[in-house]
């Protein structure tokens, strides 16, 4: 059972930006960076493949030199409104350089899409992608898309996924329903209690591990703290990243991040 916690301001809680030093900069050094990782990669990278008939619903695949040894799901974050698959794609290189295959799937934002709607979008990409790339399958993701990332791994869904690590996740929603971007997600009492990674079980047979960074805001460190404990799985707070820079070490094959995030596989 989720202890009951109200967070005295909800909107300076979960504010990102404004706690990082030079935070405003770091989605247009996104944008260039995954731009640049596309370009070098060439006819390794499938671009905009369609998994389903909405605009959104088309993802990015990279492709490792030798027949990939499994596949990592990446699903972006932005508070569920906004972002796309496309600042992301240089977050592939680590896992690549394992042998591993790398996706990026889009998905519908808020207000036009519900995140149970969202959830079940995720949950198709994963079963299009199984079919299109052999081995195991570990979804991760950031923030929103930490949220989603849980949710695959989640006893509700039946889905070829072996492991989830949730990055920084938004896994227990019903704070964010006091916030004013709930204007946008329009999180009722009822899907944050669907949706709740922390609410649900974790699937027989996946493996978790949650991880964040040790100077992100205290209630990301909550949320991570509150999902590793009802899942009774490891979780890491990675000591002097904040909640733009613990991505980064997806990006090298060698870092701890990347070492748990194939753990198993």
């Amino acid at each position: 059972m989720i202890p009951s916690y109200r967070w005295p301001d909800p909107d300076r809680d979960y504010a990102n930006g404004a706690f990082i030093p030079g935070g405003a900069d770091y989605p247009a050094r996104w944008t260039a960076r995954a731009a640049a990782f596309r370009q070098a990669l060439g006819g390794k990278a499938r671009l905009d493949v369609a998994y389903g008939p909405k605009p959104r619903q088309k993802l990015d695949l990279f492709l490792p030199d030798e027949p990939p040894r499994g596949l990592v799901v990446f699903v972006h974050g932005g508070y569920w409104h906004l972002f796309s698959k496309s600042e992301w794609s240089h977050l592939a290189a680590g896992p690549l350089a394992r042998g591993f295959a790398v996706a990026f799937p889009g998905y519908t934002l808020a207000p036009e899409a519900r995140l149970s709607a969202m959830t079940a979008e995720i949950a198709s990409a994963c079963r299009f992608l199984s079919a299109e790339v052999g081995g195991p399958m570990v979804v991760t993701g950031h923030s929103a898309g930490g949220h989603l990332s849980a949710r695959m791994g989640c006893a509700d869904l039946e889905l070829p996924v072996a492991r989830v690590v949730p990055i920084s996740p938004l896994a227990e929603l019903g704070p964010l329903i006091a916030t004013g971007m709930n204007a946008t997600l329009g999180i009722d009492a009822a899907e944050a209690a669907e949706e709740s990674p922390a609410r649900l079980q974790l699937r027989d047979g996946v493996t978790a591990h949650v991880w964040v960074g040790a100077e992100e805001r205290p209630a990301f460190l909550w949320q991570a703290r509150v999902l590793s404990e009802e899942w009774a799985c490891p979780w890491t707070a990675d000591p002097g990243r904040h909640h733009f820079d613990v991505i980064d070490a997806l990006e090298d094959p060698a870092s701890p991040l990347c070492k748990v995030l194939l753990q198993g596989l």
